[in-house]
């Protein structure tokens, strides 16, 4: 399982299934776009690559066209090459992860092919809710930043709706989003599951028979559900959030007009300098995953390939002038769903885990007071980290120019 490393042993069951879902969208000048949603951890782009390259050639669907959004949810199964320093695989346990994440790319290529072959005339409309149980985990103490409770840090309690309407007014579909981890039950349970999203998926289906609903994960990087601590916990939030969602789709919602325009863009993000001595060092720590994370970066000298930068998807998903879909890689803190709705105008979503889950993306803030999602979690993730006091800047100007090849330009 993926998502804490002191788990000793594998899942055993699940609490309920957990699902790839795919929603394919047509306007009137026959331009697609697919929105692939999965309770995983996180899809590596050596997934959503290799599958949007396959999507591209037998379905003639362009790259920009197809975003990929993962609830991260911390009692699913691990998908390599993720997080692949977090644990110390056995051989044969790690062909087991391997080969789970070869079949995954083949399902996820399937599930997009059935939704392009499911296409039929709808109405798309809009609308937004809140929900409260999401709290800023980056508590300050006098020695350091540490996961907890911050009562006054950022938040983004905005849910917002995309309905699905069949020409009789039957509820074909639901995607909804919320900015928090899956991280309800926490790593006490070895039970697979989709977490509270997982949960809050199932409520919308039961009351609309036939009907699919889908979560994406927004900025919740730096967000916990609060309480958490039990399936329980996670069942209780998935109906608070699946409660808000049954509410607004019985409001008036705005409609969702074409034209449908996207981009899609890979920039590079900078780490901080770093020295292979700095990793030497590292292989005495206690730590088995800092020696796994030091054993990687310093084959990656042998090659003369000391990792100095890594990719990072951004993806603008827009219809007509109603509502847009901004998709931006990693584990995206709070501040930045904030700021971009403040600075562009439009009904925006800031969907992020999309495309590819590298590491964790801090705001210069965060990168500033480091801590686990600046600093820590690079262990994991299996990087040099942390990146380069940029990062915000070369982030935030990527999107910009995503989000003007859309039409959409930064509020004067």
């Amino acid at each position: 399982m993926a998502g804490y490393p002191y788990r000793d042993r594998p899942s055993e069951g699940a609490v309920h299934p957990r699902w790839a879902k795919a929603l394919a969208i047509e306007d009137r000048n026959k331009t697609r776009v697919v929105i692939v949603a999965t309770d995983l951890i996180g899809l590596p782009r050596e997934i959503t690559d290799l599958v949007s390259t396959r999507a591209q050639q037998e379905y003639r669907i362009e790259r920009s066209r197809i975003m990929f959004n993962s609830t991260h949810t911390h009692s699913g199964p691990v998908v390599w090459p993720n997080l692949r320093t977090m644990f110390n695989l056995r051989r044969k346990d790690e062909r087991v992860v391997v080969k789970y994440s070869r079949r995954l790319g083949e399902d996820l290529f399937c599930v997009i092919g059935a939704a392009l072959a499911d296409l039929a005339p709808a109405q798309l409309s809009h609308g937004f809710g809140k929900a409260h149980f999401a709290v800023n985990r980056r508590e300050r103490t006098p020695e350091s930043m540490r996961i907890g409770i911050n009562p006054i840090g950022s938040v983004d309690p905005q849910v917002p709706i995309l309905r699905i309407l069949s020409e009789a007014g039957r509820l074909r579909a639901v995607v909804f989003g919320y900015a928090c981890h899956n991280t309800a039950s926490r790593g006490r349970s070895y039970q697979l599951s989709g977490d509270y999203a997982g949960f809050a998926q199932i409520e919308p289906e039961k009351r609309h028979p036939g009907a699919t609903a889908m979560f994406i994960m927004l900025c919740g990087g730096d967000q916990n559900p609060n309480p958490h601590g039990s399936i329980e916990l996670a069942q209780s939030h998935g109906k608070t959030l699946a409660a808000e969602v049954n509410r607004v789709l019985g409001t008036v919602l705005s409609p969702v007009r074409p034209p449908i325009r996207t981009a899609h863009d890979n920039i590079q993000l900078n780490f901080a300098p770093h020295t292979r001595q700095m990793f030497e060092n590292e292989l005495d720590d206690a730590d088995p995953a800092r020696v796994r994370r030091a054993n990687a970066m310093l084959r990656a000298y042998d090659k003369f390939r000391p990792v100095h930068q890594t990719p990072y998807p951004i993806e603008a998903l827009r219809f007509g002038s109603d509502f847009t879909i901004l998709a931006l890689g990693g584990e995206v803190v709070a501040a930045y769903s904030l700021r971009v709705k403040k600075e562009y105008p439009g009904k925006l979503v800031v969907a992020t885990y999309s495309n590819d889950v590298m590491s964790y993306i801090p705001s210069r803030r965060v990168l500033e007071e480091g801590g686990y999602e600046a600093v820590d979690s690079m262990i994991f993730y299996g990087l040099p980290g942390p990146y380069a006091d940029d990062v915000e800047d070369r982030v935030l100007d990527g999107l910009d120019a995503v989000m003007r090849r859309v039409g959409i330009c930064r509020k004067a």
